[in-house]
């Protein structure tokens, strides 16, 4: 099932993936405009989290083609994958900030290391990025000393340091306690506002609902509805879309 995208910045084509004999992704299509905001539901094991991997080359498709913004993803191209991670930014569950490294230096980590940025430059965009987390005050705090909410939102941060054309954002906030996740999805909202193209696997239906220009609903490694918010929630032309929506009732 595919929807036109005019200037996509992913596209993905007849994409498979397969874990020794288990199929995982079965034959991908997706394209992703520039500044659009994707959003990807569906039960567990569907192959949701599989598909961002295989976007921010993590993960080895089997077939298929994958591009971003025109350029075609190659494994055995080592200078064409470390191009590629500096195009697409990806947020795990895990914050997987450094311990031993300030909330400064974890974002100044990368672009000191992979950019022509100076250390006076990393640490100007640093404090930058924190203000616009929300995180003026902790560039020189250590992570433990942060809250999961507080930890995510550095970690968005060490994304946006790399000027990323895509953000990639994997169940960012299952990790976090109830009264935590809105502190996170206000960050990718404003985000989504300044015209960042985000694809974001989520099992947080009110927030895709409001803030997606498109929603996926993948099942047993296919795209199996793909549309507005108000026509997926609304009028789920499927079995397995409305069965999955009112098991979250």
């Amino acid at each position: 099932m595919q929807v036109a995208v005019d200037d996509p910045i992913i596209r993905i084509t007849a994409l498979r993936k397969s874990f020794g004999a288990h199929e995982v992704l079965k034959g991908i299509d997706l394209s992703v405009g520039r500044g659009e905001v994707v959003t990807i539901i569906g039960k567990s094991g569907s192959g949701k989290s599989t598909l961002l991997r295989c976007v921010n080359g993590l993960e080895p498709f089997d077939e298929g083609s994958l591009m971003v913004q025109g350029k075609q993803l190659l494994f055995d191209n080592a200078v064409a994958m470390r191009a590629l991670r500096q195009r697409v930014g990806m947020i795990f569950q895990s914050f997987n900030l450094f311990p031993h490294l300030t909330v400064g230096r974890n974002i100044m980590l990368a672009p000191t290391l992979l950019t022509a940025k100076t250390k006076a430059q990393a640490a100007e965009q640093a404090r930058m990025l924190l203000a616009r987390v929300g995180l003026s005050e902790k560039f020189d705090a250590m992570p433990d000393q942060l809250s999961g909410g507080q930890q995510q939102r550095v970690a968005i941060a060490r994304a946006l340091a790399m000027e990323p054309a895509v953000l990639l954002c994997d169940e960012i906030t299952s990790a976090l306690d109830p009264e935590l996740v809105g502190e996170v999805l206000k960050v990718v909202e404003l985000l989504a506002e300044e015209g960042m193209t985000l694809v974001m696997v989520t099992h947080e239906m009110n927030f895709a609902r409001k803030v997606a220009d498109r929603v996926i609903f993948m099942h047993q490694g296919r795209v199996h509805e793909i549309g507005r918010p108000e026509q997926l929630f609304g009028a789920p032309q499927t079995p397995e879309l409305r069965q999955f929506l009112s098991s979250l009732q």
